[in-house]
C-alpha cells in the first residue's frame, strides 16, 4: 500500500496556533476570573454569597458536559464551523453576563458561556495536532500550555484588579473584543482536514442522527459530578439528601453511558465518547496523568491564595502577586520543554516533572504563620516549573499512535481528564481543610481548660499585658480578650497544620503516579513527517 502524505494546512501553522490559542486563553481565564468578584456580584444583584457561587458552578457544569462531546459534534458540522460557533456563543453569552439584571439571568448566561467555552479547548488541541507534524507538536502544545496553565494563575489577580478599579461586569465584557478578533482570524486561517470533510459529507448523506439518549446521560453524569464536587463540602457530603441523590444519579448515569457507548460501537453508530481509545496503553496512562496534573494544578492554585489571605492577611491583589511569578516561570519554561520534547524521551521529562512537583510540595512544609512573601513566591516558582515538564509531554504521549481521524476524540477526553481532575482537586482542598482544621483544633484545645495551670498562667499573663498597654477597664474584660486572643491563635495554628496535611497528601499522590509513567513503552522516534496508511 502506497504511503499517503499527511495533510497540512496552507497557512502558517504558528499563526494558526496563535489564532486558536487566543479564545482558549479567555475561556480558561473565565474559570477563575469570577472567583474573587463573587462578593461584588452578590452585592450588586442582591443575592447571598452562597447563591452567588452558582455563577462558578453553572459554568463548570456546562463546560464538563460539552468537553467530551465536542468531537461528536465535529463529525456532523465540521471542526472549523463548530469552533466558530463556540466562539460566537462564548462572546455573545459573555456580553449577556455583563448585562445580566439578576442572578438568575447571570447563571443562565453563564451556562451558555460554559457550553460555548467547553468546545474551544478540545477543538484547539485537535487543530494543533493536525496542523503540526509529530516532531513539532511539543512546541505547539507549549503554546497551548501557556494558555491552559497560566490563565488560572492570572485570573484571580486580573479579576480582583478589574473589580476594584471598575465593576465586576467588565470581567465578562473584556471577552467580547477577543471573541470578535478570534472569529475573524479563525475564518481566515483555520481549515478542516480531509478526514473531517469526509465525515461531514458522509453524515449529511446518511442523515444527521444525533444520539439524544447518550447526550442526556452525558449531561446528567458529568453535570451531577460537577455539582457534587462543588457543593459537597458545603452541604456535608452524605449528610445531605440532595448530595446523596446527585451522587447516585452521577454513578447510574455514567455506568449507563459507558454501556450505551459500547453498544453504539457494536451496532456501527458514531459514539459520543470514543472509549476504544482506552485500549491504547499510552492514551490510558496519559488520561490518568492529566487527571493528576489537573488535580495538582487547580488544588495548589486554590490552596496558596487561600493560605496567604486567611492566615497571613494578604489582600486579594497581593495574593495574586504571589502566584504571578509562577505564571511567568511557566511562560519561560514551556518553549524550552517544547524544544526538548522531540529530543528527550517524554517519560524522563514526566518523571522529572512529578519528582520536582513532589519536592516543591515537600518544601512547602517549611511554611508557617511567619513565612515571608519571598519564601512563598519561590516555592510557587519551583512548583510552576514542574508543571511545564508535565503538561507538554503528557499531551504528546496521549496522541502516540492515534490515527489523525481520532485527534478530536483524544483532545476531548484529555481536556475532560484535566478539568475533572481540577474540580476534584478543588473539592479535595475545601473538604480536607475543613475536616483537618477541626481535628487539629480539637487536639490543640484539649489542654485549654480552666483546670490547666499553664493555660491559666497564660490567660493572666495576657490579661495583665492588655490591661497595661491598652488601659482596658475591668479585669473580666481583659480576661475575655485574652481568651479570645488564645482561641484565635489556636484556630490559626490548626488551619496551618491542615494546610501542611494537604501538601503531604498531594506530595504522596504525585509520587505514587511516577511508576505509572513507565508502563508506557519507549515511544518510537518521531519522524519529521511520518506517513499514514
Amino acid at each position: 500500500m502506497i504511503a499517503e502524505k499527511p495533510w497540512r494546512p496552507r497557512g502558517n501553522p504558528w499563526l494558526i496556533a496563535l489564532t486558536v490559542t487566543l479564545a482558549t486563553f479567555m475561556e480558561v481565564l473565565d474559570t477563575s476570573i469570577a472567583n474573587v468578584a463573587l462578593p461584588h456580584i452578590a452585592g450588586g444583584l442582591g443575592a447571598s454569597s452562597d447563591e452567588a457561587t452558582w455563577v462558578i458552578t453553572s459554568y463548570l457544569v456546562a463546560n464538563a458536559v460539552i468537553l467530551p462531546a465536542s468531537a461528536y459534534f465535529t463529525t456532523f458540522i465540521g471542526r472549523k464551523k463548530f469552533y466558530m460557533m463556540c466562539v460566537v456563543m462564548f462572546g455573545v453569552s459573555s456580553m449577556l453576563c455583563g448585562l445580566a439584571p439578576s442572578l438568575a439571568m447571570l447563571v443562565f448566561f453563564r451556562i451558555l458561556q460554559g457550553a460555548g467555552g467547553g468546545g474551544l479547548g478540545p477543538s484547539e488541541q485537535a487543530i494543533l495536532a493536525d496542523t503540526f507534524p509529530p516532531h513539532q507538536r511539543g512546541q505547539a502544545f507549549a503554546l497551548y500550555g501557556l494558555a491552559v496553565v497560566a490563565a488560572p494563575a492570572i485570573g484571580p489577580t486580573l479579576g480582583g484588579w478589574i473589580t476594584d478599579n471598575y465593576t465586576w461586569r467588565w470581567i465578562f465584557f473584556i471577552n467580547v473584543p477577543v471573541a470578535l478578533l478570534s472569529l475573524y482570524l479563525t475564518n481566515k486561517m483555520v481549515e478542516d482536514p480531509p478526514h473531517i470533510v469526509k465525515e461531514v459529507a458522509l453524515s449529511k448523506k446518511n442523515g444527521i442522527n444525533l444520539d439524544y439518549f447518550g447526550f442526556a446521560l452525558l449531561g446528567l453524569g458529568f453535570g451531577s459530578l460537577e455539582f457534587v464536587l462543588d457543593k459537597g463540602q458545603e452541604d456535608d457530603w452524605f449528610g445531605s439528601h440532595m448530595i446523596t441523590f446527585f451522587i447516585g444519579l452521577c454513578v447510574v448515569s455514567l455506568v449507563t453511558l459507558i454501556y450505551w457507548e459500547l453498544r453504539q460501537l457494536r451496532i456501527g453508530e458514531r459514539p459520543i465518547l470514543n472509549l476504544t481509545l482506552f485500549k491504547r496503553k499510552s492514551f490510558a496512562v496519559a488520561f490518568v496523568l492529566l487527571f493528576v496534573l489537573g488535580f495538582s494544578l487547580y488544588s495548589s492554585t486554590v490552596l496558596i491564595p487561600q493560605y496567604v489571605q486567611t492566615l497571613l492577611g494578604y489582600t486579594a491583589e497581593l495574593a495574586g502577586f504571589v502566584l504571578s511569578p509562577g505564571g511567568f516561570t511557566i511562560m519561560l519554561m514551556m518553549p524550552v520543554v517544547g524544544f526538548m520534547i522531540s529530543r528527550v524521551d517524554p517519560r524522563y521529562m514526566i518523571t522529572f516533572g512529578f519528582l520536582l512537583l513532589s519536592w516543591s510540595l515537600y518544601r512547602m512544609h517549611s511554611l508557617s504563620l511567619q513565612s515571608s512573601f519571598k519564601d512563598i513566591m519561590w516555592l510557587r516558582i519551583y512548583q510552576a516549573a514542574s508543571l511545564a515538564f508535565l503538561f507538554i509531554p503528557i499531551n504528546t504521549i496521549s496522541y502516540n499512535g492515534v490515527p489523525q481521524a481520532q485527534n478530536n476524540d483524544v483532545s476531548g477526553l484529555s481536556n475532560l481528564a484535566r478539568n475533572v481532575g481540577g474540580s476534584v482537586g478543588t473539592s479535595f482542598v475545601a473538604t480536607m481543610l475543613a475536616r483537618r482544621s477541626q481535628t487539629h483544633q480539637a487536639v490543640l484545645g484539649r489542654n485549654l481548660t480552666n483546670g490547666d495551670p499553664a493555660f491559666q498562667a497564660r490567660i493572666h499573663s495576657l490579661s495583665s499585658f492588655l490591661q497595661g498597654h491598652t488601659g482596658a477597664g475591668s479585669s473580666s474584660d481583659t480576661i475575655a480578650a485574652a481568651q479570645g486572643n488564645i482561641y484565635n491563635q489556636v484556630h490559626s495554628q490548626a488551619s496551618m497544620l491542615a494546610y501542611l496535611d494537604i501538601m503531604s497528601v498531594l506530595m504522596v499522590f504525585c509520587l505514587a503516579v511516577v511508576p505509572l509513567v513507565w508502563i508506557v513503552g519507549k515511544p518510537a522516534k518521531m519522524a519529521k513527517d511520518a506517513p499514514v496508511h
